[in-house]
């Protein structure tokens, strides 16, 4: 089978230059690479791909082929089709390029460089009304911190650490493997310095090296109104320090909210349960009702029913991510008395006599029974 044109085998023009027949090559490699494409043909047409390249790459081969085309590299003048180790092309390189492409790095990126801290938990417990309204509240925390004798560099003072030897001190080893496929660059991160770049010859006697202590801090937590479990606070900049002079971490305070001994709470809305007498259920009263800011007057109309809801709106919890605050419900419960003087029975016995003895209930009709029964009063169904 005759063999492709070169410049089409890279998709570019005959005109291209350098860089860009560089790039049109790399783009192709990291497609078709064995490791990387496992369809049938991509190995052919990577070993077509690496060929093209280091002839088009070469300038006195570039020049030979634009004038005589295959003929001039025929019988092993020109030393083409090398295969995956071939001149110009270097596996690690572009296998490299094309891993660090998915991880997000650069080549060359020192794993010692600065490095943000760890963010940290606190859990604090707080009163229903400090959730509701919002509170400023004081803490203790004990968490890492820099160490004051040897400023974090965990060496003992008056010592300096040395870069390592084994890394020069960037932190990571590179160990080169050959393969069928050709070299591959293995990175590991430095086992002598543990990818610090730099090696301490004499420990801090008061960190033990770490360059951190463990220490207490006392510190200040707004909570906003209307903050629940699902709501933690973040303090900025309060976490573990950062490394090789990388920012602090953030102090994330997780909420506790105790249970209240009236309220209960639904995302924004207040539930509350108030008991009232047969009477007041039957003849209706007003009564006074609590509310999360104070006292309310709740006005109970003639013959409400036991698990009535009454709504207050906008007299709940403010909502924390938009002006407003939730509603306030009253559920009704009638207490039915257990014990009664020897007037109250007189009385009972009395109403008793008026609203007559127990009778079977009737069942309450739905909506599509009351239906059904008209279409049979209209078509005789």
């Amino acid at each position: 089978m005759s063999k492709r044109d070169y410049y089409e085998v890279l998709g570019v023009d005959r005109s291209v230059d350098k860089g860009g027949l560089k790039k049109a090559f790399r783009r192709l490699a990291r497609q078709y690479h064995p490791d990387v494409n496992k369809e049938e043909g991509a190995a052919d047409k990577f070993r077509e791909i690496n060929e093209a390249n280091e002839i088009l790459s070469d300038p006195q081969k570039r020049a030979a082929y634009d004038r005589y085309g295959h003929a001039a590299f025929e019988n092993g003048a020109g030393g083409g089709g090398q295969g995956f180790g071939g001149q110009g092309f270097d596996v690690a390189d572009i296998f490299e390029e094309f891993l660090n492409g998915f991880a997000g790095s650069s080549r060359g990126r020192s794993r010692n460089g600065p490095r943000k801290g760890s963010d940290l938990r606190y859990d604090m417990r707080i009163e229903f009304m400090d959730a509701v309204f919002g509170a400023t509240k004081e803490i203790e925390v004990v968490k890492p911190s820099l160490c004051d004798d040897c400023g974090g560099s965990g060496a003992q003072p008056g010592t300096t650490p040395v870069t390592c030897s084994d890394c020069s001190g960037s932190g990571e080893v590179r160990r080169v493997q050959n393969s069928i496929l050709g070299q591959f660059v293995n990175v590991t991160t430095c086992p002598t310095c543990r990818g610090q770049g730099k090696r301490i010859l004499e420990h801090c006697k008061t960190c033990t090296g770490q360059g951190q202590v463990q220490k207490s801090s006392n510190l200040s937590v707004k909570i906003p109104a209307g903050a629940n479990a699902e709501t933690p606070v973040m303090i900025q900049g309060e976490g573990a320090p950062g490394v090789n002079g990388g920012p602090a971490g953030n102090l994330y305070v997780v909420l506790q909210v105790k249970p209240h001994e009236h309220f209960e709470r639904r995302g924004d809305d207040v539930y509350i349960s108030m008991n009232i007498n047969v009477a007041q259920a039957t003849l209706g009263d007003e009564i006074t009702i609590p509310v999360v800011d104070g006292e309310e007057k709740l006005t109970i109309p003639p013959g409400t029913q036991p698990g009535t809801r009454f709504t207050m709106r906008a007299r709940g919890v403010p909502k924390t991510r938009r002006n407003g605050r939730g509603d306030h419900h009253t559920i009704i419960q009638v207490t039915i008395p257990k014990k009664l003087t020897n007037e109250q029975e007189e009385l009972f016995e009395q109403l008793g006599e008026k609203l007559g003895s127990a009778s079977v209930a009737k069942r309450d009709r739905g909506f599509f029974e009351g239906l059904r029964d008209t279409l049979e009063d209209w078509f005789g169904l």
